[in-house]
């Protein structure tokens, strides 16, 4: 018998190094699509509460149990109402965007305090006429926004604070919709609908420093092999005299950030009873206001603070309306 190559295709993507930690807890939005309709915010933010599953009238175009009843993992997110605390202006030149001034809301909540250290006396509406001022010079508009953890399950009190682009009509027109909000609370009802699609950006699972088997996937040696069993057997050539980055190592292991695209809105409501199950969400508790119902999972432990973004790359074949839910699974969750 002659010599056959073994067929021993690559172990994991490379398309994520490198996997080192995230900076924050909070997930980066680096890229803002734009809309037509507007001025509108392009974003929201919740606390992940856990998972269950629901039965639903299958209504995607090209699925194969179109018009049937059909069962589908959901996560349920805790959304309470975020407050707008301030309008960032941007101007843009060859080197990018620059922030020409921030307008602050007058009495920012008790709990800011704790995420920031607030000014005595806040320049309102000295900020705001120098924005409408300089309105040609300016290139976007962006709120900075908070969340309210004390409505939700969380136990924190510090609210995790995070920039939501307005886009949609004139740069006027998005001044004029931000100082209506400014200072106001803002419901993922204003922002979403059921049935929409939005982009859930999030730091994932932390798993610690992990070995080449669980973290790249590769083959466990033979029981007789020397040295080392859970390991990469070669690790490189003689030359170049080095390792190479694309050699599944040992390292960090989740808490990485990371973008799903097109997750579906199936549900927004209001009473987080409806959807919390018997004995409450494992490691979270009960939800006790606003929720929302999203298809399959969203990265991340439970409480941990999802963003939530107009669709970067929206799916074309979409059903026309919000899906007919038929039962929504209140078993335990405890084991």
């Amino acid at each position: 018998m002659g010599h056959r190559k073994k067929h021993a295709p690559r172990h994991g993507s490379l398309a994520y190094l490198p996997r080192g930690r995230a900076k924050r807890t909070i997930g980066r939005i680096r890229f803002w699509p734009k809309v037509e309709e507007g001025p509108t915010m392009l974003g929201f933010m919740g606390y992940k509460a856990g998972m269950t599953h629901i039965m639903m009238i299958e209504d995607k175009p090209d699925s194969l149990h179109l018009g049937k009843e059909a069962s589908h993992p959901a996560t349920i997110l805790d959304v309470p109402p975020i407050v707008v605390c301030a309008i960032r202006a941007y101007t843009k030149d060859q080197y990018g965007l620059h922030t020409f001034t921030e307008a602050w809301m007058k009495k920012p909540p008790k709990d800011f305090d704790r995420a920031l250290v607030l000014p005595e006396e806040f320049n309102t509406e000295e900020n705001l006429k120098k924005i409408e001022e300089n309105i040609e010079k300016i290139a976007e508009i962006r709120l900075l926004a908070a969340t309210q953890p004390r409505l939700a399950a969380v136990p924190k009190k510090k609210p995790d604070i995070s920039e939501i682009k307005v886009d949609g009509g004139s740069i006027q027109e998005q001044v004029e919709y931000a100082k209506n909000i400014l200072g106001k609370t803002v419901s993922i009802t204003d922002v979403f609908k059921e049935g929409h699609f939005m982009d859930a950006i999030a730091i994932t699972k932390g798993k610690g420093f992990q070995g080449p088997v669980k973290r790249w996937g590769v083959n466990i040696l033979p029981r007789k092999s020397r040295k080392t069993k859970r390991g990469v057997a070669c690790i490189g050539p003689w030359k170049p005299a080095r390792v190479l980055y694309t050699v599944p190592r040992a390292g960090q292991m989740g808490y990485h950030q990371r973008t799903e695209y097109n997750k579906r809105i199936l549900k927004i409501g209001v009473d987080g009873k409806d959807v919390t199950p018997k004995g409450g969400f494992v490691k979270y508790g009960e939800v006790k206001g606003t929720y929302v119902i999203v298809d399959g999972s969203l990265p991340g432990p439970v409480k941990r603070l999802v963003r939530l973004r107009y669709p970067a790359r929206p799916p074309t074949k979409v059903p026309d309306s919000a899906p007919n839910i038929s039962y929504i699974s209140l078993e335990s969750k405890q084991k």
